[in-house]
C-alpha cells in the first residue's frame, strides 16, 4: 500500500478516520481547558482572598498537579474516577463495572493539570489591574458583582490571554495522552492506523503535520483575540 493510498479517502485510507481523530482532540482540548478555566478561577480566587484556609487549599491542589506527571494523572483519573463511580453504584445495590468513558475522563484530566496552572495566570492577570480603578469603583458604590462584570472580569481575561494561549497549546499536545484510555483521538488513531498498515512512518508523520496545523491555527486564533482585547490599551498608549 502506497503512502497516498493510506492516507487517502477511498475504501483502504485512512483519511476519515484521523480528521475524526483530530476533531477529538480539539474537542479534548477545548473541553480541558473550559474545565481548567473553571478550577483555576475558584484556585486564585482562594489564593486572593486572604483566608488562610481555602488559600491552603488553592496552594496544594497547584502544587499536587503541578508536581505529578501528566500520564500519572491521566491514569489517577481515569481508573480513579471508575472506580468511585462503581463504588457509589454497587451502594445503590447494582453489581458489576461502571466505567467512564475515555473522554470525560480524558477531559477531566486534561481540566485538572491545566487548571493548576491556570490559577497563576488568573492570579497574576488579577494582581495586574490597576489598584485605583477597583478603589473609584468602590468609591462609587459599586458592589461586587458590578465590579466584577465592569472592571475585573475583562481585565483579567485581557492580562491572562497570553498565558492561555499557551496553556491551550500545552492542553492541545496533553491530549495525545488520553489515548492510553482508548479514546480515539489523533495519537490513538495513529497507533492503530500504523499497527494496521505497518506504515509507522508514514502515520506518525502525518498526526505531526495536523497536531502541527492544530497548534499554527490556534496561534492565530489567539493572536486575533489578543490584538481585539488590547486595541484599546495600544490608543492609550499613542
Amino acid at each position: 500500500m502506497t503512502w497516498t493510498t493510506a492516507l487517502g479517502f477511498g475504501e483502504r485510507g485512512w483519511g476519515p478516520a484521523l480528521l475524526y481523530g483530530a476533531v477529538m482532540t480539539l474537542f479534548v482540548s477545548i473541553a480541558g481547558l473550559a474545565i481548567g478555566a473553571a478550577l483555576g478561577s475558584l484556585v486564585a480566587w482562594a489564593k486572593l482572598s486572604g483566608v488562610r484556609v481555602a488559600g491552603a487549599i488553592g496552594e496544594g491542589y497547584a502544587a499536587l498537579f503541578r508536581g505529578l506527571p501528566e500520564l500519572l494523572v491521566v491514569y489517577f483519573v481515569y481508573f480513579g474516577s471508575s472506580a468511585a463511580l462503581t463504588g457509589l453504584y454497587h451502594l445503590l445495590g447494582g453489581e458489576g463495572f461502571l466505567g467512564v468513558p475515555g473522554l470525560a475522563a480524558g477531559a477531566l484530566a486534561v481540566g485538572v493539570i491545566s487548571g493548576s496552572y491556570q490559577a497563576e495566570v488568573f492570579r497574576g492577570a488579577y494582581l495586574a489591574i490597576a489598584k485605583g480603578e477597583l478603589e473609584a469603583a468602590r468609591a462609587v458604590g459599586m458592589g461586587p458583582w458590578l465590579m466584577f462584570t465592569r472592571i475585573i472580569g475583562p481585565q483579567v481575561l485581557r492580562f491572562a490571554l497570553p498565558g492561555l494561549g499557551n496553556l491551550w497549546q500545552v492542553a492541545l499536545k496533553d491530549s495525545s495522552l488520553i489515548s492510553v484510555t482508548g479514546l480515539a483521538e489523533l495519537m490513538r488513531t495513529s497507533q492503530v492506523a500504523a499497527g494496521s498498515t505497518h506504515q509507522p512512518f508514514t502515520f506518525y508523520v502525518a498526526g505531526g503535520v495536523l497536531y502541527l496545523a492544530l497548534t499554527s491555527i490556534s496561534d492565530r486564533v489567539f493572536e486575533s483575540a489578543e490584538a481585539r482585547a488590547t486595541r484599546g490599551m495600544r490608543r492609550e498608549a499613542h
